[in-house]
């Protein structure tokens, strides 16, 4: 959700449909990144402090982080990159 409010921002600011998706992620990742790593920092400290089954929601919660992270940033972006460059809009309708 913060990535397509970032690329709105952009488009209201007055660019074009790629500069805005290149700018909307580009802006969203430090403030992505730093929410993720507060949670990693969490399931570590989980890790290391528990036993048992908080060990393994601790290894599930850093495997989602990964597995949202490289959705977020590499999938989604891929499948919007081809879509803008099939359909060439003028402006991202989000």
């Amino acid at each position: 959700m913060l990535i397509y409010e970032r690329i709105r921002e952009e488009q209201r600011a007055g660019r074009s449909a790629i500069t805005a998706l290149d700018a909307g992620f580009s802006r969203a990742f430090l403030t992505i990144m730093d929410s993720n790593v507060t949670t990693l920092i969490a399931a570590v400290i989980l890790f290391s402090l528990g036993s048992g089954p908080v060990r393994g929601f601790a290894v599930t919660l850093a495997v989602g982080i990964f597995t949202s992270l490289f959705t977020a940033f590499t999938v989604t972006r891929l499948i919007i990159a081809i879509w803008v460059r099939r359909r060439r809009p003028s402006v991202v309708p989000i």
